[in-house]
């Protein structure tokens, strides 16, 4: 359930950096937009139905198409699905919310969102997840019930911060020679922007906004709740507490582990030599490898 909500809150920030970043590339919009579909995951999906990229078919493909099971609408509607089946065990606030997030959102996502209502959808969304996570914090019993619903949502932002910055690596600038340059890094200051972490980078960092300090920012710094680093480590520390409740270490405990040691004492010179495209899947496919083993442990597949 967690992962549905933490996902719909998710892949409205994806379209916001996209949205944000496509205005700075008014020459070469569809690039951006093709991007923002691939590290959506779901490029075959759209190309059996759509030919080329815009704003208004891939926003709606993203926001509001029934037959994409990654729509915020349909990852809404699967959360609240799970939480009607399992709603003894949350408190009335947690239902309530989940239950009228996903009432309001049918009410938005009626019909197909106009470029200038976009900001203020992308926004309304974020809200209502935020919402929901308030509920959860302030009204549920610290239990396993209450650390797999925190482990659910830390899976899932471990997965959405990595494509977010991955959207920086598909076609995002015309050309090498822009690397560096104003026009980059304005670029990844639309990121820091999608993932709400503009002011944060300026109270915490005292560098620039160019590639290498917010790269950092969004990868190793644990004081940014988005961040690689401080996702990662609420995994391990939930992850724990479950083991401590059930008196057993189960397999997905050492993934964990091996996850948040590929990010303990790095630099951000070490991950850009080894390629931060490379570096940014490999965190992808082991975040999925510990979702898969976690789902595997507690039997949530069964």
């Amino acid at each position: 359930m967690f992962r549905f909500l933490e996902r719909a809150e998710n892949t409205a920030r994806l379209i916001e950096a996209g949205f944000r970043i496509a205005l700075t590339r008014s020459s070469d919009a569809e690039s951006e937009w093709q991007s923002v579909i691939i590290t959506s995951a779901v490029q075959p999906q759209y190309d059996a139905r759509y030919d080329g990229y815009d704003s208004t078919r891939v926003t709606d493909f993203l926001l509001r198409d029934p037959d994409n099971p990654g729509s915020v609408l349909s990852v809404m509607k699967m959360a609240r699905d799970n939480a009607r089946l399992v709603r003894t065990a949350l408190t009335t606030e947690v239902w309530s919310a989940v239950n009228e997030t996903w009432m309001l959102f049918c009410d938005l996502l009626r019909e197909p969102v106009p470029e200038t209502e976009l900001p203020h959808v992308l926004a309304t969304i974020r809200q209502q997840s935020a919402l929901v996570r308030g509920a959860l914090h302030g009204t549920m019993l610290r239990n396993d019930i209450f650390d797999f619903c925190r482990l659910g949502t830390f899976i899932e932002r471990t997965d959405s911060t990595a494509r977010i910055i991955d959207v920086k690596y598909y076609a995002l600038l015309p050309a090498p020679t822009f690397v560096g340059s104003r026009i980059d890094n304005v670029q990844w200051e639309t990121l820091l922007r999608s993932v709400s972490g503009h002011r944060s980078f300026r109270w915490a960092e005292d560098g620039e906004f160019n590639a290498p300090n917010i790269a950092r920012f969004l990868i190793l710094d644990r004081r940014m709740p988005r961040s690689l680093s401080f996702s990662v480590a609420q995994i391990v520390d939930n992850l724990s507490y479950i083991a401590e409740e059930y008196g057993t270490r189960m397999p997905c405990h050492d993934l964990a582990d091996d996850l948040r040691a590929r990010l303990k004492d790095r630099d951000i010179a070490s991950i850009f030599e080894e390629g931060l495209h490379e570096f940014i899947s490999s965190i992808l496919q082991d975040t999925a490898r510990l979702g898969l083993q976690i789902e595997e442990d507690y039997r949530f597949n069964r």
